[in-house]
């Protein structure tokens, strides 16, 4: 970019047609809150300032933003008195900057990067964003002449020929930092609602003798987010996109209506994803990896060559090497699994780490929570672990060791041994009938 650009996100309101507590921006979409989307579009253009405005909801908004991006500040908008007020409160995070500044919504979660990029670049003082509506219902009417944008003229206060032009506004707009501040300070709120109107810096523009012009998008780039509705329909198009992007990029998807991916899914060239796979943030698949179906997979990595379910869990954490195999229902959390290694079924591995070749018998366990605190279990490279084995950590088993069916580990087991940790048995000729026998009889008895 020829100029250093600032994002502000707008992300203050309550949604009270949410009907929620929770504030809109945090509603889910692809895996992630509403604002996310917003916040990783402007991200793309590695503005110099990201700033989003806080409101309804402030701390949990603030926290949010925090975990998304750590370098994300924050502004207050303790009363909510129009997108120009939100925006004035903005401006004092971006003293001394003088670049380029884009203003987003937080619950407006498809813009596209290039469109981002192409505000960013213009050559106008203010560029606004629209879009030609299929329906313009009662979106405020963008009227441009030979000079541009000439005004925003909201539904209610259009005639009956600006009702009839299509080009619609979406509220985003970028303008030069200076600029903006100056004609955000000169906003009134004469106006029914009483409100700071941003759309108003337009017309104060054009009686400055400033350039603003347009800049136009595909109408399902401005969608917003208003109701539980509206919120079902962008995961639907969110999905039915992401699935046309991953196997655009050469993934194989079996059946694609039933894969759900995160904002941020990485998945590789010739990987295959079965049916029922739920991807939740963080969540890398490399090439040629294979995830069968009914697995839900977050936070976690996927080497090339391997291969994962059905019916496995991966949670924040997993990282599997190449060639691993994960069978059904194994859950791993917080754990390194080196290559080749294998879990096949009915298996629990938390806070581990296990070897190169190892295999991990079925109903193997490892303890790693003492109900304060969590231990960690490290398994060497190809040991072969018992079934039903409960590693109680910490604890460590050594390259080839071996573990025998049903025992409890609680010591360490030094490389080549064999550990046993189960009660001797115990063989009674002739009891177990004799007890049978006792218990139909006591049952007869009853009735």
């Amino acid at each position: 970019m020829a100029r250093e650009v600032a994002a502000v996100i707008l992300a203050a309101g309550q949604g009270s047609r949410m009907r929620s507590d929770l504030p809109k921006v945090l509603h889910r979409l692809g895996g992630v809150p509403l604002m996310a989307h917003a916040m990783a579009a402007a991200r793309v253009l590695e503005p110099a300032h990201l700033v989003l405005v806080a409101g309804h909801g402030a701390e949990a908004v603030s926290a949010a933003a925090a975990k998304l991006d750590p370098e994300a500040k924050i502004a207050l908008q303790s009363e909510q008195k129009g997108t120009g007020h939100a925006v004035a409160q903005a401006l004092p995070l971006l003293d001394g900057f003088e670049g380029r500044v884009l203003v987003l919504y937080g619950d407006t979660p498809f813009i596209a990067p290039q469109t981002l990029e192409e505000l960013a670049g213009h050559s106008a003082d203010i560029v606004v964003l629209g879009f030609e509506a299929a329906d313009p219902g009662r979106y405020g009417r963008l009227v441009v002449g030979a000079e541009g944008l000439e005004k925003i003229v909201e539904w209610k206060d259009a005639d009956a020929a600006t009702r009839q032009i299509a080009l619609c506004n979406s509220g985003v707009l970028a303008a030069d930092a200076g600029l903006l501040r100056e004609l955000v300070g000169r906003l009134g709120n004469d106006n029914a609602a009483g409100e700071y109107y941003l759309t108003d810096v337009v017309g104060l523009a054009r009686e400055a003798g400033r350039r603003v012009d347009v800049v136009t998008c595909d109408e399902a780039e401005t969608l917003g987010i208003n109701t539980r509705i509206e919120l079902a329909a962008a995961e639907a198009a969110f999905q039915s996109r992401a699935r046309a992007a991953a196997m655009e990029d050469g993934v194989t998807l079996t059946d694609p209506a039933t894969v759900w991916f995160a904002l941020d899914t990485a998945v590789g060239r010739d990987a295959i994803i079965g049916p029922n796979v739920v991807f939740g943030p963080g969540v890398t698949i490399e090439s040629g990896a294979e995830i069968l179906p009914f697995c839900h997979l977050e936070g976690c990595h996927v080497s090339a060559g391997a291969t994962v379910g059905p019916f496995a869990r991966l949670r924040p954490g997993a990282e599997l090497g190449g060639d691993v195999h994960v069978g059904n229902f194994v859950e791993v959390k917080n754990s390194v699994l080196h290559e080749g290694a294998k879990v096949g079924h009915l298996t629990y591995l938390g806070d581990a780490e296990i070897g190169e070749g190892t295999n991990i018998g079925a109903g193997t366990v490892t303890c790693n929570y003492d109900g304060v605190m969590k231990h960690r279990t490290v398994i060497g490279a190809r040991a072969f672990i018992g079934s039903d084995t409960m590693l109680v950590a910490p604890v460590t088993v050594g390259d080839r060791a071996v573990t025998g069916s049903g025992s409890v580990i609680t010591e360490d087991v030094p490389a080549d041994a064999l550990a046993l940790g189960r009660s001797r048995q115990v063989t009674r000729p002739g009891l177990g009938a004799r007890i049978m026998e006792s218990l139909r009889a006591q049952k007869k008895e009853r009735g």
